[in-house]
């Protein structure tokens, strides 16, 4: 059954009061009418406070372990959706807290198994195009110093105690291209790489906010693992637009998204340091399980097939984040 699209295409983002999501709901109400989803698990309504009063954005509070009848909810009438149906649905629902990961256990396998299989009912229903976000670690931790190619089948130990996310993810990629065969889905996926920017949660264990936070008050910045821990940083704006040059396509994918440099930690906290003019210092301690040094990503798929690659320089990036954080410190606790 094809839609008629009243001036604008309707799309909904699950998982979008989150980091990732809550950026990308920004660049897509600017050409669409948003459904934001969420169930505020790790997402935050401080991100998206500022969308609520736009007509063309609405906000639903709901766990999508569960199914939906978008049709009937009555903020949602005014998308017309019983005649114009969804366009486009793009998934980005899964815990993503590490300072919470044991306590989200549950919720992440539900997100990479029951989640997944509602958000491809609601695709198949309306003949919506399809984008779902993976991560990097459906490849395992690195492995070697060379850059990893979408076509790489990983090695994840999928009974240790991170499966529920590592394995998760993966199982939840097999799902997406299972049911893309089966029902002949316009449905892709995206591999985002550590990903950094505003809106990210302090006190969160996630490093680069956590650094941020404890430069502006003049604690010791800690590295969890010795001088030679590295990673890719890759700004949100530009994750956010390989996810809006993908939906556009009729490309599958899988695609790598991230940066494809590799920085030193330590080097990252140092420009922070300077960044916010502290006194703080770097020490290490003892590597956590969730904080592990990720494989780099060979982009040079989404570049060729969609022109894609990170344009945002990593000390721009983290000027932006700083200035954000900065003033969130102030609000920390609301919408929590």
């Amino acid at each position: 059954m094809k839609h008629a699209i009243f001036e604008k295409k309707n799309v909904l983002v699950v998982g979008g009061a989150g980091f990732v999501g809550s950026h990308l709901c920004d660049e897509l109400v600017k050409t669409s009418k948003v459904i934001c989803l969420d169930n505020f698990s790790t997402g935050l309504e401080r991100n998206i406070d500022h969308l609520l009063a736009q007509p063309d954005f609405v906000f639903l509070r709901h766990d999508m372990s569960e199914p939906i009848d978008l049709e009937t909810e009555p903020s949602l009438q005014k998308f017309k959706i019983q005649f114009q149906g969804i366009q486009e649905i793009y998934n980005l629902a899964c815990p993503t807290s590490p300072k919470n990961f044991v306590k989200n256990r549950q919720a992440t396998l539900l997100a990479n198994s029951f989640v997944v299989k509602n958000i491809v009912d609601l695709t198949r229903k309306y003949e919506a195009k399809f984008l779902h976000f993976s991560s990097s670690v459906v490849y395992g931790p690195r492995r070697d110093n060379d850059k990893i190619k979408e076509d790489d089948i990983g090695v994840v130990d999928f009974l240790s105690d991170r499966a529920c996310y590592d394995e998760g993810k993966r199982f939840a990629e097999t799902f997406v291209n299972t049911c893309r065969d089966l029902y002949n889905l316009d449905a892709k996926i995206i591999r985002i790489f550590r990903t950094y920017g505003p809106r990210l949660p302090l006190n969160d264990n996630q490093m680069v906010p956590d650094f941020v936070s404890d430069a502006l008050d003049g604690k010791d910045l800690t590295i969890f693992g010795d001088q030679n821990f590295s990673s890719s940083f890759c700004y949100v704006s530009d994750v956010v637009d390989a996810a809006i040059k993908i939906m556009e396509t009729d490309l599958p994918g899988p695609y790598n998204i991230g940066s494809d440099m590799d920085i030193k930690i330590s080097a990252v906290a140092e420009k922070i340091i300077k960044l916010t003019g502290s006194s703080s210092k770097i020490v290490y301690a003892d590597s956590q399980f969730f904080m592990s040094e990720l494989p780099l990503p060979d982009i040079s798929h989404a570049t060729a097939d969609l022109g894609w690659m990170p344009v945002v320089i990593l000390d721009k990036g983290l000027e932006k984040t700083i200035d954000e954080l900065r003033a969130s410190k102030g609000l920390k606790g609301i919408g929590e």
